[in-house]
């Protein structure tokens, strides 16, 4: 099976400024950035300040791919949106005790599961504009995670007040696992599939040792 024919694009941005911890002045950031325009939870939009979306001149906002950061971080007035619009999205399912470093917690029983993951609601990071929008979209497989054997936590955590840290949005290692990722530096661009378990596979079943 060619994966490869599942992958959907969207630009790679530029940051002006340097996000890693030491820098010259005038130096670009290194990080890939891509254009999150809102967040939908279960198709319903998130209401947040779209403005802490945008990358400033002076490299504030905007959304990061990290491998290095676990889970995805949120800043604080996105993250208490988020996560108030994902638990009315499961009002009949009971919560539990939080677990550290997550604040939304439910027993694994009460959720289910599917064949992508607990069931719970899908999470659609929109990208682009009106012209050209595609969706990341996040199903249960990369959004919750299993912090013992009974409890699954939402998998995103409280990144700080806004600009504290200096990224509004870091997808991390959890939200991409099993996702298959093309950096198309030459284009400038990033392909990306959602979870490859839709298909049947994963990235460790990938050969990609090139042809002779």
């Amino acid at each position: 099976m060619d994966v490869s024919k599942r992958l959907v694009y969207t630009p790679l941005l530029q940051n002006p400024v340097s996000t890693s911890g030491s820098y010259f002045e005038g130096e670009p950031s290194t990080d890939y950035f891509i254009g999150v325009t809102s967040i939908k939870i279960n198709g319903n939009v998130v209401p947040i300040n779209t403005t802490l979306l945008n990358i400033t001149k002076d490299g504030k906002g905007g959304t990061k791919i990290s491998t290095v950061d676990p889970y995805t971080k949120l800043e604080t007035s996105i993250y208490n949106a988020f996560t108030k619009a994902f638990v009315r999205s499961l009002s009949k399912v009971p919560r539990v005790k939080p677990v550290a470093p997550f604040k939304v917690c439910y027993n694994r029983t009460s959720l289910g599961s599917t064949r992508i993951g607990p069931g719970v609601p899908p999470i659609e990071l929109v990208l682009g504009n009106k012209n050209a929008t595609t969706y990341w979209t996040i199903w249960g497989v990369n959004s919750m995670v299993a912090v013992n054997n009974d409890v699954l936590c939402l998998g995103f955590v409280d990144g700080g007040v806004e600009f504290e840290p200096t990224t509004s949005i870091v997808i991390g290692a959890h939200q991409i696992e099993d996702n298959l990722l093309q950096f198309d530096i030459a284009n400038k661009r990033l392909g990306f599939t959602s979870s490859l378990l839709f298909g049947q596979t994963t990235c460790a079943n990938f050969n990609f040792t090139s042809k002779p």
